[in-house]
């Protein structure tokens, strides 16, 4: 289940004493067990002193043990175990006889988690996603609880969003929702880390519950990632001399040239494939899937590829790989840059 209906479940079902948090995106991951433990524990150092941490394989028949062992100090046992190998791909087995033996040893395991001693708790942790169709993970999800952190990108980020206004109990005018997809579009990598900490920042001085662009504005322009997203903007719209004037001040602020060129990149590739998929009869919100782009975004990039020859596209990205080259190797300047820019924004 995702981290909502996990966090949901976790607060309805107090008694469980099995979990599995297994996916690539560690930021739901740690938030998850934190309120495991807030649930087990009064005080954080209770955690810390009594919670088993294992962060190597462990042979089965040794869990089941100190599964069943009793605590000595303490009402609970609480056995943490990180990165294990039980939840991902089946391998192939070395011969019949091992196989069998694993298969004997892994049924023991099953039958202890299926019937827990009242004062254990498991919490099987994994940066994998993890393989359900392995017994172990449907006896997890059968008698506990599995969070699926999925990795969040562009497209899937309004989960993450919806459910961080409401625990501010605020919300996104339309200009700002629109700005927010478009500045997390250019984000490479998306840390919600830092996400949260922005809206948190953005909580303490956004005096009306509606935020705005220009409350937005204000958290992210220091980004360069995301304030070259307005150059982005007018290279779409082919304004050259907007385009341009943004490029400069970019420049001028310190923003290295290897990030506008990645992102320049990144943008005009994006222009192409929506075109290629335009042509294909892929239109709209439906370039959204191919693309791997929040519905929003495909949209207004489809709107945007729809204006450019795909000669020009072709071009722009054969001179932005030579530029590449040149520009690490000292044999070309910013001009390389400001000429695709002009190329791609010139009309016949």
């Amino acid at each position: 289940m995702k981290f909502g209906e996990f966090m949901v479940k976790l607060q309805q079902q107090q008694d469980c004493h099995l979990f599995l948090l297994a996916g690539e995106e560690h930021y739901y991951i740690d938030k998850a067990l934190k309120r495991i433990m807030a649930g087990l524990f009064s005080h954080p150092q209770d955690a810390a002193e009594s919670v088993q941490k294992i962060t190597a394989d462990i042979d089965t028949d040794d869990l089941i043990g100190m599964i069943e062992t009793a605590p000595f100090f303490a009402d609970k046992n609480v056995l943490l175990l990180r990165n294990t190998a039980l939840f991902k791909d089946k391998a192939k087995q070395d011969g019949e006889k091992k196989a069998a033996a694993k298969d004997k040893k892994m049924e023991r395991l099953l039958a202890t988690l299926v019937d827990m001693p009242p004062f254990s708790y498991v919490i099987f942790v994994t940066g994998d996603k993890a393989d359900k169709r392995r017994k172990l993970y449907k006896t997890i999800e059968k008698y506990g609880l599995v969070l699926e952190a999925e990795a969040v990108r562009a497209w899937n980020i309004n989960d993450w969003l919806q459910g961080k206004l409401q625990s501010m109990n605020r919300e996104l005018d339309r200009d700002a929702y629109a700005y927010f997809q478009g500045a997390v579009s250019m984000m490479q990598q998306i840390s919600l880390e830092f996400l949260d900490r922005e809206f948190d920042k953005l909580a303490l001085f956004a005096e009306e519950r509606r935020i705005t662009k220009a409350e937005l504005v204000k958290v992210f322009a220091g980004l360069p990632e995301v304030s070259v997203f307005s150059l982005m903007d007018a290279i779409s719209e082919r304004n050259s001399r907007k385009a341009l004037m943004l490029l400069k001040r970019q420049l001028a602020d310190g923003t290295y040239f290897t990030v506008i060129l990645s992102l320049l990149t990144r943008h005009v590739r994006q222009l192409w494939q929506a075109k290629t998929l335009q042509a294909k009869g892929i239109r709209g919100k439906a370039l959204a899937k191919p693309m791997e782009l929040n519905p929003f975004i495909a949209e207004k990039l489809g709107r945007a590829a729809a204006q450019f020859p795909e000669a020009v596209l072709k071009a722009a990205m054969l001179e932005l790989i030579d530029a590449d080259y040149w520009l690490k190797t000292g044999q070309a300047g910013e001009e390389i840059l400001e000429h695709t820019v002009i190329r791609l924004c010139e009309k016949a």
